[in-house]
This record gives structure tokens, sequence and C-alpha cells, in this order.
């Protein structure tokens, strides 16, 4: 590459929150410039819906060009949740759109799992859990990728934001019926955060963020758990959900593997991280736990500067780390 300090990179990390725009010089420690969006990326019959993707992405970019005075972009990356089962639709139409509407022509399309896994460990091998409003667990050894769960709030995401919050909303209505199982103070936190129980159907089921939804309850499962049995059940059997799947990916390599854990999820704090460490050391002994580097938009750019330097040594797939050139 010639001209570093004018040469940018784009990172974009869309989960179910929302979605974040990243640029960034190619050069290193050069600082990010970041634009939110507080609106997920809609989803229909044909998957993640491309349309809405681009009318949110170009005034991002645009607004992003404004503070930066970035001219060039030589690559970008694009970390979606759902990508891998949902995103033909972006691998059909985002590299003909970014060549003509920003001169982009290396793009990386990458399920939100690959971007998390390259903020928190980069190129290098291991295992990494991210979780937030879904949940999914990725491994490598370099030269192929396992993947566990991420199959969405209503096929999985087991021990989620979503799968939690789920739960503890399933444990206060079990409470307000009189049902086995039930809790009176998770009943008392529907009642505080939603109103009346018997709103929650109609509440949740028409809403297309619904998984957002479901995780906003989870900050209240963990904060009744420390005087609640039943709340502290469920995070007992998210954590084992979570070892489960980080299990199925850690590389078999004979050696020790490096996991680390990332999202919002983790923010929870101890009622949450406890009866995780416990799982961990009952169904990974192999393992060691190790900090995350950096978020899914850090691995995002991350991805986009290798790409753009030529230096990708991450696997490509036709599902989870998708490559265009042209």
């Amino acid at each position: 590459m010639t001209g570093g300090a004018q040469e940018w990179v784009l990172g974009i990390d869309s989960g179910g929150s929302g979605v974040r725009f990243a640029l960034r010089r190619t050069e290193p420690g050069a600082p990010t410039e970041v634009v939110v969006s507080k609106e997920p990326v809609r989803t229909g019959p044909a998957g993640i819906d491309a349309g809405h993707f681009l009318a949110q992405l170009l005034p991002a970019v645009e607004e992003l060009r404004v503070r930066t005075g970035a001219e060039r972009i030589l690559a970008a990356a694009v970390g979606a949740a759902g990508m891998a089962t949902l995103g033909d639709g972006l691998r059909a139409e985002l590299p003909g759109a970014l060549a003509r509407s920003l001169g982009v022509r290396r793009l990386a399309l990458a399920s939100d799992a690959v971007t998390a896994y390259a903020g928190a460990l980069g190129q290098r091998p291991g295992a990494v859990v991210a979780a937030g409003t879904g949940m999914v667990a990725l491994g490598t050894d370099l030269s192929g990728w396992r993947r566990a769960d991420g199959w969405g709030h209503l096929l999985g995401d087991c021990g989620s934001g979503a799968w939690i919050g789920r739960a503890g909303l399933e444990a206060a209505l079990r409470g307000h019926d009189g049902r086995r199982g039930g809790s009176a103070a998770l009943l008392a936190r529907v009642e505080a955060v939603f109103g009346a129980p018997g709103e929650l159907p109609g509440l949740l089921y028409p809403r297309t963020d619904r998984p957002a939804v479901l995780a906003s309850f989870a900050p209240e499962v963990a904060g009744c758990a420390a005087a609640d049995p039943v709340a502290a059940g469920i995070l007992r059997a998210a954590a084992r959900h979570i070892a489960e799947a980080a299990a199925a990916v850690c590389p078999d390599t004979g050696q020790e593997c490096q996991v680390a854990l990332t999202g919002g999820l983790f923010k929870l704090g101890d009622p949450l991280l406890v009866p995780l460490r416990e799982e961990f050391r009952r169904q990974l002994p192999q393992a060691r736990t190790v900090e995350a580097a950096g978020d899914p938009l850090d691995g995002s750019l991350i991805v986009a500067t290798a790409l753009a330097d030529g230096e990708l040594r991450l696997p490509r797939d036709p599902r989870m780390l998708w490559i265009s050139t042209g």
C-alpha cells in the first residue's frame, strides 16, 4: 500500500440491538471514529434486509467521512448476526453497492461470531464465546471453523441474554399463575418493568426486535439471583449452556485451548460469572480463559485491515467468512 495516512478501512458490527460503523486509518495505533445506530437491521423472508442495511450504512459512512476527512477506503468488513444462515442477500448485493457508492472493492462479510473472534483473539487459534442478546461459540485451529449454537432466540442461543430474559419472564408468569417453578421476585420485576403480566404477550409478540426486548430483562434476573433461588437457577443453567458451547468448539490440538469471553452478557457479573467458572472447570479442564482484547467492532476492523494488507489468516468459509475482491 502507498499513502497510508490517507488510506482507511471500514468496520461494521450489526447485532440484535443495533449497528455500529467505524472508520480507521490503516497504520498501527490509529484512532477509530464510530457512528452508532440503535435500529437493528431488519430480517425478512429473504434473510437480512440488504436495502435496510444500506439505508443505514451509507449515511453513517458519509458522517464518518465528514468527521475524518477520509477519502480512500481500501477494504470493509461486516460482522452481522445471522450472516451464516440469513446472509445471502447481503452477499449478493453489498459488493456491487459498496463498489458503486464508496469505491470499496475488497469486502469481507462475516458472521458476527467471526468478528467477535477476531476482536477477542486476533488471528491465532483458540475459541471465543460471544454472548449478548444472542449466543454463539466459535473455535479454529486456523484450518477451519467449529461453531456451536447461534441459532437465534427461537431455536437456540442457549444461555444468551434473550434466553435468560425469556426464562425469567416464564418464571414470573409461573409465579403469577401459581404454578411450580414460579418466582415472586421476578414477577415483581415484571410488574415494575412491563406493567401488568397479562399485557406481556401483546407487548412482545408483535415486536420485530423481540430478542432485544427479552434480553433487556436479563439484568433483572441477575439482580434477583442473590436472594431468589429461581433466578439463581436460571443463571446456573445459562452458565452450563455457555460452557457446553465452548467445549464443542475448542480446537482438538492436544494443547491448552485459550477461550475468550466477549459480549455484553458478561457484564451481568458474578451472578453469571461465578457459576460459569465452575462449569468451565468441570467441562473444560484443558481450557484457559483469557481476557478478550477487543469487541466485534474491533474484530471487523482487524479483518478489514488484514484484507487490505493481504494478510488475512483466518479461515475463509462461504458462510462464516466470505470474501469479495472484485
